[in-house]
């Protein structure tokens, strides 16, 4: 109830074009290159909609067909009822993978999480901007985080790449923890997709998979702005340059790019595979040339993860107490901390600003809000953070998650090392 009143008072939902549900152009922009392929027209010769470029694969026009059939008010009411929906499934799906099971209360505390952390930028701005990463997020849970072995594992992570291609990043995932059967569905859904676009708009695809694909800029024409929460994004603002150099870049996000899949392979290996899908999609988001505050709605599998985390570690100080035994608080107040910590490094910190601003498709108004602590003025002391805390909240989940089971997996390894050097042991001996 709280967070549902902040959220409509913050900023009111009527409130042209600041208002949860009062712009949506990225849903319209999908609507549009829709109709355009459903009136013969061509998607990637010229703008989709007002300035703005369809950005997507070919085959994805062919999902949004649906969005096209309907007026841009009924789209929004449907696509921002969708994105509510399946958040809720998403986080019911992740709590069921780390063993709760289904009833009454998971159905309510999942109602209230949808409510809390649709006042996380990533989350409020896929709303408001009536994005798809909800809907690609919710692909891969479905996929990977389900409990059990299943033929069809990789075929809706194959399809979330064929919609956008940054899903595919989870293929690296599955060749790193040897599911090489799943790998290898991955691409063959992806490539179906290539080829179902191709049969069905030749020339659309043959324009998109020979330049479009590799075209960064159709994304946004410029990688110096405080929105790009990628390490490129970083880069170029820190060095004060449009152009970063690409040695340097390929450095970082090898290491990066390191980091986060180790972590995300001992989380995988200590059972923690929600854990591990959120690695990768941050991983995902780090690299990327690109990367919006939206493209990070993986911060909701975390969330939910820090929740269990702390439920955990209360019910362990519980039976402490209980039991007499000399209770542990610091794990519990740890989680705490950091899901306190998450939840301030990403809420939607609202600016109101002024001047003429662009704020939709051909539309400028003056005054308008910044949305998130990377988009607001800090004192220049905490530049270091409130720069790139996406980037942070990255690198800090992953060490602390290779600080937490690295030790152990190192020492596996080396006894598992030193049982092999040694041999088999001989009867005789």
């Amino acid at each position: 109830m709280i967070a549902a009143y902040v959220q409509l008072t913050l900023t009111p939902y009527r409130n042209w074009p600041f208002g949860i549900f009062r712009n949506q152009v990225d849903m319209d922009v999908y609507r549009h290159g829709a109709m355009r392929w459903a009136h013969g027209e061509r998607v990637y010769n010229g703008p989709a909609l007002g300035r703005l470029l369809y950005t997507y694969t070919p085959f994805s026009i062919l999902v949004f067909q649906p969005l096209g059939w309907l007026t841009k008010m009924h789209a929004v009411y449907l696509w921002s009822a969708a994105i509510f929906a399946t958040l809720w499934w998403v986080i019911v799906t992740s709590f069921r993978s780390l063993g709760y099971r289904m009833c009454w209360q998971l159905v309510v505390v999942s109602g209230c999480l949808v409510s809390i952390l649709s006042l996380l930028e990533p989350v409020r701005t896929t709303i408001w901007y009536g994005q798809i990463n909800v809907f690609l997020m919710a692909l891969v849970v479905w996929d990977l985080v389900r409990p059990g072995e299943s033929r069809l594992r990789g075929i809706a992570t194959g399809l979330a790449a064929g919609i956008k291609l940054t899903p595919a990043f989870f293929f690296v995932y599955l060749l790193i923890i040897r599911r090489y059967r799943a790998a290898a569905t991955v691409v063959a859904t992806f490539a179906t997709t290539i080829v179902i676009g191709f049969i069905a708009m030749p020339g659309d695809s043959w324009k998109y998979w020979s330049s479009e694909a590799f075209n960064s800029d159709r994304v946004f024409p410029t990688l110096r702005v405080a929105s790009n929460q990628s390490i490129k994004g970083a880069l170029a603002m820190s060095l004060g340059t449009e152009t970063p150099s690409t040695l340097l870049w390929l450095v970082c996000i090898a290491f990066a790019g390191v980091l986060g899949m180790v972590a995300a392979w001992l989380a995988h290996r200590n059972g923690q595979e929600l854990l591990a899908v959120t690695l990768v999609g941050m991983t995902m988001c780090a690299v990327s040339p690109f990367a919006w505050g939206h493209h990070w709605v993986w911060f909701v599998l975390l969330a939910v993860y820090l929740v269990h985390l702390m439920i955990g570690f209360g019910r362990r100080l519980q039976a402490d107490v209980q039991w007499g035994r000399t209770a542990q608080w610091r794990p519990l107040m740890l989680a705490i901390l950091a899901a306190v910590g998450l939840y301030l490094a990403v809420f939607s910190w609202l600016k109101s600003l002024r001047g003429p601003v662009h704020v939709g498709v051909d539309e400028w108004r003056h005054g308008w809000y910044a949305v998130g602590v990377f988009m607001n003025t800090t004192p220049e002391w905490t530049h270091w953070f409130t720069s790139q805390p996406y980037l942070w909240v990255f690198a800090v989940t992953s060490v602390a998650t290779i600080v937490a089971w690295g030790p152990a997996a190192l020492r596996e390894l080396r006894a598992a090392g030193s049982a092999r050097t040694a041999g088999p042991v001989s009867p005789n001996r």
